[in-house]
C-alpha cells in the first residue's frame, strides 16, 4: 500500500493478458453492500484505445468543457483540500521542469492523460446509471483492489478521472447504453528512468484525520 503510487510513464513491455485476468479474478473479491457487485470493467484492446483517445483529444482540442458523469473537482473546495491539491499539482510539473504559469506546456501534459500515458493496458470503470452513493464507494473498494494486486505483481497504475471528462464520448466509441463512467486506469511497467515518475505525495498525519473517543 506504501509503496504503490501514480505512475504517468511506462515501457513498452506489454502485460500479458493472463496475468490482467488474474488481477481481475483478485478485485472481484472487493466488498459491496449486501454483495450487489456494481463495478462494471471495459479492457480496451490496441484499435479501440487509439479509436477512444483520439476521439477524447479531438474533445480536449476543440476546447469542449468537461460534462463528467459526476463532481469530482467541485469550485468550492475548503481552504485545507486546495492545499493539498496544489502541492500535489507542484510537485508533478516540477519533476518535469514546468512552471506552473506554463499554461501551453501544461495542457501538453494534460493531453497525455487521454492516450493513458501510453500505458501498454487501458481500462475503464463503469457503473450502471442510477446507482446510489454506496455503490459508488464499492466500485472504490473493486478499483483499490485493482490498484494493489496490480502492485504486488510488479505492475504500476494510474488511475484517471480525466478518462471520465467525456463520457458521451466514452459512451459513443465503446457502444456503451444506460452506463456511467467512472474513471480509466492506466496498467503496465513503471519507466523507471522518467522524471515523471521520480515524487512521491505526502500523507497526513493520523493526527491530523483520526478523533479518538473513549
Amino acid at each position: 500500500m506504501v509503496k504503490r503510487k501514480s505512475c504517468r510513464a511506462y515501457t513498452e513491455q506489454p502485460v500479458d493478458p493472463a496475468l490482467l485476468r488474474s488481477l481481475l479474478e483478485i478485485a472481484r473479491w472487493a466488498p459491496s453492500g449486501a454483495n450487489h457487485q456494481p463495478t462494471q470493467v471495459a479492457v480496451l484492446g490496441p484499435e479501440t484505445r487509439e479509436k477512444l483517445s483520439q476521439a477524447l483529444l479531438t474533445q480536449f482540442d476543440s476546447g469542449a468543457a468537461p460534462n463528467p458523469d459526476y463532481e469530482f473537482c467541485p469550485d468550492n473546495w475548503s481552504e485545507v483540500y486546495k492545499l493539498r491539491r496544489k502541492a500535489c499539482g507542484k510537485a508533478l510539473y516540477q519533476s518535469i521542469g514546468v512552471a506552473l504559469d506554463d499554461l501551453e506546456n501544461k495542457r501538453k501534459h494534460k493531453r497525455r492523460n487521454y492516450n493513458f500515458f501510453e500505458a501498454p493496458l487501458g481500462l475503464l470503470i463503469l457503473i450502471e446509471k442510477g446507482m446510489p452513493k454506496g455503490s459508488w464507494l464499492d466500485v472504490g473498494l473493486f478499483i483499490q483492489n485493482l490498484l494493489l494486486a496490480a502492485e504486488n505483481a510488479g505492475l504500476a497504475t494510474c488511475a484517471q478521472a480525466s478518462l471520465a471528462e467525456y463520457p458521451d464520448v466514452v459512451r459513443e466509441v465503446l457502444n456503451l447504453q444506460n452506463l456511467d463512467i467512472v474513471c480509466g486506469i492506466a496498467l503496465g511497467y513503471e519507466d523507471r528512468t522518467h522524471p515523471l515518475n521520480s515524487y512521491r505525495t505526502e500523507r497526513e498525519s493520523i493526527e491530523n484525520f483520526t478523533r479518538w473517543y473513549d
